[in-house]
C-alpha cells in the first residue's frame, strides 16, 4: 500500500505539472489574441473532453505528456504566400495550401503544412500564431517550460530553507554511528556475527555524538581530511581526541586493515578502518541560495543532456546484460515512480526524510523537463523559440540596412529535423522505460 501511495503521488504530481505546462502555453497564446482550439493532457484515445468557447478541453488515455493546439503554427509556403487564394473582409490575403508529392522530406513538409491549414477559416487569418510579433511567439513557447522551472523553484525554496538541500550535504567529523564489528565492504548490509572482529571505534569507546577533534595529532578539520589519515594509518596505533558533553577525552585503539571503496566506482583498496559514520547535514539557505543552486543545476543538466545518448546506450547494454546499470544514470518516469514507491515504503527512512525525497524528486523532474524543453531543436519548445529569435534578427538586420523585409521564418522547413529528433527521443524513452523494468535503479540501502 505504501509503495503504491508513493507511485500515485509521483504520477499525480507529474500529471499536474504537465497540465500546468500546457496552461502556460495556452494562457499567453490567448492573451496575445491567438486561437487555441484544443487543450489536452495525455496522448492516445480521448477519455473525456468538453467544449468551452472555441477551445476543447480534455484528457487522453496515456498520461505521458500533453498538448495545446494553437492555430497557424506553420506559415504557408513561399509560393502560397505569393499567390493568395483571395482576401478576407479586412483586405488580408487568404491562403490555401496545396499538397506536394515531390521528394520524401518535401512531402512531409507539404503534408504537415496542408494539415495545419485544413481547418483555418478566413476569419482566423489575423489570429494565426506565425503572424504574431517575434517576442510574443517567444513568450508563448517559453511559458510552458518556464512553468516547470517555476514549480521546481516553488518546491526547492521552502525545502532548502527548512529541511535543507540533500544534493549539497555538509559532512562533519561528528559521530552519527559506531560500527559494532568489521564487515567486508561487499557485505556491509548484513548484521555482525560472533566471528566478525570488533570495530576499532567500538573498542576505543567512541560514542554517537562525539566530535572528533584529532587523530594521532592531526586536526580533524573536516571529514575528508580525517578519513585520509585513518586510511593511511593501516593497522597502526590510533590516539583519538573527542569532545563529549563539553569535555575533551583521549581514546586509544588500533585501526584495522580492510577493503573499502576509494571513489565513486567499484574499486576497493586495503586501507585503515576505524568504524565511525560522520554526521551528514543538508545545507540550508533562502532565496539567493536557491537561485545559485538552480543555476548550478542548469549547468549540470546541460552537461547531462550532452551525454544523454551515451548514457541511454549504457542502459541498453545493461538491459541485455553487457554491463551493470549506472545507478547515477538517467531514468524514465517509470523509474521515478519506482524510486518514489520504494522511498515511501522503506521501513528505516523516517517520514520527514521520505517527504523531502519525494519533493526533491518531483522538483528535479520538473526542473529537467523545463530545461530540456529549452533545447533549441524542434519538436521541443526551444525549437520554436529559436525560430522566432532568428526571425527577429533577420528582419531587424534587413530593416537596419534598408533591405526588403524577408518575412516570417518558415518553421516548416525544420520539420525533417523535428522528425529525426522526435524519433530519437521516442527510442531513448522506450529504452529507459524498458531499462526501468528490466534493470531498475533502486533506492540505496
Amino acid at each position: 500500500m505504501l509503495y503504491t501511495l508513493g507511485v500515485v503521488i509521483f504520477a499525480l504530481a507529474l500529471v499536474i505539472s504537465i497540465a500546468l505546462h500546457e496552461v502556460g502555453h495556452m494562457a499567453f497564446a490567448k492573451k496575445f489574441g491567438g486561437k487555441v482550439t484544443q487543450y489536452f493532457v495525455g496522448f492516445g484515445p480521448t477519455v473525456w473532453s468538453t467544449q468551452v468557447g472555441e477551445t476543447e478541453y480534455g484528457l487522453k488515455a496515456i498520461p505521458l505528456g500533453g498538448f495545446v493546439k494553437i492555430v497557424g503554427m506553420l506559415p504557408p509556403g513561399a509560393d502560397d504566400l505569393a499567390k493568395p487564394a483571395g482576401v478576407d473582409e479586412h483586405g488580408q490575403p487568404v491562403h490555401r495550401i496545396r499538397r506536394s508529392n515531390t521528394g520524401m522530406f518535401t512531402q512531409l513538409v507539404s503534408d504537415a503544412r496542408a494539415a495545419e491549414w485544413e481547418l483555418i477559416s478566413p476569419e482566423d487569418e489575423p489570429r494565426l500564431f506565425y503572424r504574431m510579433a517575434w517576442w510574443k511567439k517567444v513568450t508563448v513557447m517559453a511559458a510552458g517550460p518556464a512553468v516547470n522551472i517555476a514549480i521546481a523553484f516553488a518546491i526547492f525554496l521552502p525545502l532548502f530553507a527548512t529541511y535543507g538541500n540533500t544534493a549539497d550535504v555538509r559532512i562533519d567529523p561528528v559521530v552519527a554511528d559506531v560500527s559494532a564489528c568489521v564487515v567486508p565492504a561487499s557485505e556491509n548490509a548484513r548484521v555482525c556475527t560472533p566471528d566478525d572482529p570488533i570495530a576499532p571505534a567500538r573498542a576505543a569507546g567512541i560514542e554517537v555524538g562525539d566530535e572528533i577533534l584529532s587523530f594521532n595529532g592531526a586536526p580533524a578539520d573536516d571529514w575528508e581530511a580525517l578519513q585520509r589519515v585513518i586510511r593511511d594509518n593501516s593497522d597502526g596505533r590510533a590516539e583519538i581526541v573527542v569532545r563529549r558533553d563539553g569535555e575533551e577525552l583521549t581514546l586509544t585503539t588500533n585501526t584495522t586493515v580492510t577493503a573499502r571503496p576509494t571513489g565513486e566506482g567499484a574499486e576497493v583498496e586495503q586501507v585503515g578502518f576505524l568504524g565511525v559514520t560522520p554526521t551528514a547535514s543538508p545545507q540550508t539557505g533562502g532565496l539567493l541560495y536557491t537561485v545559485e543552486e538552480m543555476g548550478a543545476m542548469t549547468v549540470r543538466t546541460a552537461e547531462a543532456l550532452v551525454d544523454l545518448p551515451v548514457k541511454v546506450w549504457g542502459v541498453a547494454k545493461a538491459i541485455v546484460g553487457l554491463e551493470e546499470r549506472d545507478p547515477m544514470g538517467p531514468v524514465s518516469i517509470v523509474g521515478g515512480g519506482r524510486l518514489a514507491g520504494e522511498t515511501v515504503s522503506h521501513e528505516v527512512i523516517d517520514w520527514a526524510d521520505k517527504g523531502a525525497f519525494l519533493l526533491m524528486l518531483i522538483a528535479g523532474f520538473n526542473f529537467f523537463i523545463g530545461v530540456f524543453n529549452f533545447v533549441p531543436l524542434l519538436p521541443l519548445d526551444g525549437g520554436h523559440i529559436a525560430g522566432a529569435l532568428y526571425e527577429a534578427v533577420r528582419r531587424g538586420w534587413a530593416k537596419l540596412f534598408r533591405r526588403p523585409d524577408p518575412g516570417y521564418f518558415d518553421v516548416a522547413k525544420l520539420l525533417p529535423v523535428a522528425y529525426v529528433v522526435g524519433v530519437s527521443l521516442l527510442v531513448m524513452g522506450v529504452v529507459l522505460i524498458v531499462g526501468d523494468f528490466v534493470v531498475p535503479v533502486r533506492l540505496a540501502g
